[in-house]
């Protein structure tokens, strides 16, 4: 019975080796972690515009060589 108190079940070792392994991250400071966030978003931005411009040429020339419009 002292056994089966001791062996944890699966979701329980998950659980503790996943806090265990969070513990070992090295987070970022706030600074770095607010500079990063402004990083992404103005990559998402000018991503977001760069696609839809080629989306927009592209469907400009499809409509050209397909004779719409």
């Amino acid at each position: 019975m002292a056994e089966r108190t001791k062996k944890q079940n699966a979701i329980q070792r998950y659980f503790s080796e996943t806090a265990g392994e969070l513990r070992k991250v090295s987070w970022p400071s706030w600074p770095e972690a607010r500079q990063l966030t402004i990083l992404v978003i103005l990559v998402m931005v000018f991503m977001g515009l760069f696609l839809g411009l080629v989306d927009l040429a592209a469907n400009k020339l499809l409509n050209l060589v397909l004779g719409i419009q």
